[in-house]
């Protein structure tokens, strides 16, 4: 039995490493591209189960994978495409309350759950210098929504409910509950 990570996130790997099982990495390669006339939160999960799905495996195996989006008055972020991406979106997310959501998918011997995790955040008013700055790092371009809670977007953050790895890319709270269920197994030396 192998753990497999379905994704090339440092994030990810870094979070799933917290469980002090040793995994493999099989990054997915599919068609990430949501539906606009589906909610979110359906779509980001929607888009971790075929992550899941699309990775070599073995019967036995246990593959977790996730997809993480911000959404912002109805609107999802992604990854930006060039700096300016980054700025507008910085800019849209200054002084307001936005989501988080990462849909995660395990598949295991015990069977298949996929679930969407949400954070609420509020960033505080930003200044067009601090998102200059902050793009200019270059921290905002492999990230949803331009920011990573865990660098420099530490300081705009006013304030957060839910599950702060969670933002990171990662539920892992929820994901440890949902490995002890499916993979109990796997997760025996952990509790």
């Amino acid at each position: 039995m192998h753990l497999i990570l379905a994704s090339g996130s440092p994030r990810r790997r870094e979070l799933l490493s917290l469980f002090g099982i040793p995994f493999i990495i099989r990054a997915a390669d599919i068609d990430e591209t949501m539906n606009p006339a589906l909610p979110p939160e359906t779509e980001v999960a929607r888009v971790s189960r075929l992550k899941a799905l699309a990775v070599p495996r073995e019967e036995e195996d246990v593959v977790v994978a996730a997809d993480t989006i911000v959404v912002c008055g109805g609107r999802v972020l992604g990854k930006p495409h060039s700096p300016d991406e980054a700025e507008k979106m910085l800019r849209l997310l200054s002084g307001r309350e936005h989501q988080v959501m990462t849909g995660c998918t395990v598949c295991a011997p015990g069977g298949t759950e996929t679930f969407t995790e949400i954070t609420a955040l509020r960033f505080r008013e930003l200044s067009d210098a601090e998102i200059r700055r902050y793009v200019a790092s270059g921290e905002p371009m492999d990230k949803a929504g331009s920011y990573g809670i865990q660098g420099g977007a530490a300081l705009f953050c006013e304030g957060m409910q839910g599950d702060y790895y969670n933002v990171m890319g990662l539920p892992v709270c929820r994901l440890g509950q949902v490995l002890k269920t499916l993979a109990p197994q796997l997760m025996e030396d952990t509790q």
